[in-house]
């Protein structure tokens, strides 16, 4: 199971990004696909996660609203669209595989490489 995280960057508050999480080695529909974000000093938490199979999706209550996770099939791929962004959303986002959608990253065995999201002005 290999997971391929991109597009962080530096955004200004209230603006977008969207996070990639590209799949090898495994087909995305046998899995759950979450995203997960640590900002320093502080635990790792859940952000999003969809149920590729049937496109089931889960959202943390602070971004319910902002964030939406969508999957393309063709492409063994997972996007995160981040709308409305805040500073409190700078972190590194990880993508993350697991048998069951969970938000709890103690659950989680396969982790992709993080990818930076800093929201500044």
């Amino acid at each position: 199971v290999q997971l391929q995280a991109s597009g962080g960057g530096l955004v200004q508050p209230g603006g977008s990004l969207r996070l990639s999480c590209a799949a090898s080695g495994f087909t995305l529909d046998d899995y759950a696909i979450g995203w997960f974000r640590q900002a320093p000093g502080k635990e790792r938490e859940g952000v999003s996660c969809i149920t590729v199979s049937d496109g089931s999706t889960y959202y943390a209550d602070s971004v319910k609203g902002r964030f939406t996770i969508t999957r393309d099939n063709a492409k063994n791929t997972v996007y995160l669209q981040m709308n409305s962004l805040k500073p409190e959303d700078t972190a590194v986002y990880y993508c993350a595989a697991s048998a069951i959608a969970t938000l709890t990253p103690q659950y989680i065995p396969w982790w992709g490489q993080g990818t930076q999201v800093t929201v500044s002005s």
